[in-house]
């Protein structure tokens, strides 16, 4: 974040001054959203970055959200959009990400920038923080080189799988997809190295199901009643080292979205892009 605080301290000091604004973007009545959009209006309030949320309900149509989109997308004060998912019964986000321009994709779910990741050119795309921070947690307990590991992702969700299968192709792991719904778990994931879960269901991952050299990364949110929130793992699994939450993947993918909007930003306004 160290690099994040600098550019916006920078551009805090022209004259005049420049404050980049980041608008996260609901049509759903999931808590877990609304979790998601109250950490990052806390880190942006931090961070000096300017904050709002566009609430348009649970009953929003699929015309109000694309509309909504397409005005953050052209607005020239509006320098980050996050399309908060999942969205409303009936709402298409595959529709709805088509619609925000992909310099202003915080989030890194448009096509365009997908394509970038799927293609194998990561320097050139806007990164989907939460993959990004799985795999930097996963580098750090299984070391910087991934190349002939075992990886197993349950949950081929748009905004966590499906891009981090890409991305950890990419730096040569070798990665086995699953869902909530795979047969004989517990036999899928015997020989993996690590293991990623990322449905949205608590408990998904049971201890019968992993082994003592696996490395857990929990990525599930999910709230509770009383509002207590737990992951898609159970806790306290026998493994070699399990992610908790909250906490573990949350709080660096809030980081890594601001180093997002930052590449963004700077690539709006002509201004050097670090690969």
């Amino acid at each position: 974040m160290r690099g994040v605080r600098h550019d916006l301290k920078t551009w805090a000091q022209l004259d005049p001054p420049f404050r980049p604004q980041l608008v996260s973007v609901l049509a759903s009545d999931d808590e877990a959203s609304r979790v998601y959009v109250s950490s990052k209006e806390s880190r942006a309030r931090k961070l000096g970055v300017d904050f709002r949320a566009v609430d348009l309900g649970a009953g929003a149509t699929q015309e109000q959200l694309e509309q909504t989109l397409r005005d953050l997308s052209a607005d020239p004060a509006v320098h980050g959009i996050v399309l908060e998912l999942p969205l409303s019964k009936g709402l298409d986000a595959d529709a709805a990400l088509l619609h925000i321009a992909w310099r202003k994709d915080v989030e890194g779910l448009t096509p365009a920038n997908l394509a970038l990741i799927a293609a194998g050119r990561e320097p050139e795309a806007l990164l989907p923080p939460t993959p990004r921070s799985i795999r930097f947690l996963l580098r750090d307990a299984l070391g910087d080189d991934l190349r002939g590991l075992r990886i197993a992702v349950v949950g081929p969700g748009r905004t966590v799988g499906r891009p981090l299968l890409f991305m950890l192709n990419n730096k040569g792991a070798t990665v086995t997809l699953c869902n909530e719904h795979t047969r004989d778990l517990a036999g899928v994931l015997a020989p993996q190295d690590a293991v990623v879960v990322a449905v949205g269901r608590a408990g998904l991952l049971r201890p019968d199901q992993v082994q003592p050299r696996h490395v857990v990364i929990d990525a599930g949110i999910n709230v509770q009643e009383g509002g207590e929130m737990v992951g898609d793992a159970a806790p306290g699994l026998p493994v070699r080292a399990q992610t908790p939450v909250p906490g573990g993947v949350g709080p660096l993918t809030s980081a890594l979205m601001y180093q997002n909007l930052v590449r963004g930003v700077k690539l709006q306004r002509g201004e050097p892009v670090d690969d």
